[in-house]
């Protein structure tokens, strides 16, 4: 399939996005068609490609009930993180996202939940190994820490603003760009990070997972810190281009996890 990737320009010496108010973005954004790669015929796994699709049963049964994910589903997230990457520890600090596309009429409705619009990494190295250490379990160094999101359509299928993924193989350091990651909630200070914006490369592999349902989850890494496997996944929501008029408008939740081996 061939889908428009929302590229970061170049012209911006240092782009800034925020979770919410985007009309304060300084960020140029350089729209390119890509091919896209059924990931379902493919056999990823989190350490080469640096993302895997999995079978996961949820035992929630309404995930816009806040209360219900921060208290239950971070628990079997950090369950499934852990199984999946052999991690000896798996911390999941934040809640849930929701995320709606905008035919729903929802996107923006709630705190940080827009979809992601341009391709971007979540976290340079230097916010990774922040956040990593804040949440590293007292008196147990660590010899590696990845951060993982972990991805769920809650709609039904198909989705009209799927999640596309590139693989870390084919993403070069001079893509990413450092960025200022903005979140401005109303009702909090405003606070940032360093995150990465990615510019256009022809050689990214981006792969997509058709029709997926709560039953699954994808898993991509945003960052690691162990040389020699993947390293961070960039992403991007995008239209499908041959997504029926009269279907379902995307709604998503995320899961951010540290994962820790320990010494």
């Amino acid at each position: 399939m061939i889908a428009t990737i929302a590229y970061a320009g170049r012209g911006v010496a240092r782009p800034r996005y925020h979770a919410n108010d985007t009309t304060r973005d300084v960020l140029e954004i350089d729209p390119q068609p890509m091919s896209l790669i059924d990931g379902r015929a493919l056999g990823t796994t989190l350490d080469v490609q640096g993302f895997v699709l999995v079978l996961h049963q949820s035992n929630i049964i309404d995930f816009a009930d806040a209360s219900e994910v921060w208290s239950k589903h971070r628990q079997e997230i950090a369950e499934l993180v852990k199984a999946e990457s052999g991690a000896d520890h798996v911390v999941v600090a934040a809640p849930g996202i929701l995320r709606f596309s905008e035919r729903s009429g929802k996107a923006g409705s709630l705190n940080n939940s827009r979809p992601a619009r341009f391709v971007h990494v979540d976290s340079s190295d230097v916010a990774a190994l922040d956040f990593a250490q804040r949440s590293l379990p007292d008196g147990r160094p660590m010899r590696r820490f990845a951060h993982y999101n972990v991805w769920r359509a809650i709609s039904d299928p198909p989705q009209d603003v799927p999640l596309t993924v590139c693989d870390a193989r084919s993403v070069a350091a001079a893509d990413l760009i450092p960025a200022d990651a903005v979140f401005d909630d109303p009702d909090k200070p405003e606070w940032s990070f360093e995150g990465l914006v990615v510019a256009h490369n022809p050689v990214h592999r981006w792969h997509w997972f058709p029709n997926m349902h709560r039953g699954e989850a994808l898993i991509f890494k945003t960052n690691d810190s162990q040389p020699g496997v993947a390293h961070c996944v960039p992403h991007v929501a995008f239209d499908h281009p041959d997504c029926p008029a009269d279907a379902p408008a995307r709604i998503s939740i995320e899961m951010r996890a540290t994962a820790y081996w320990l010494d």
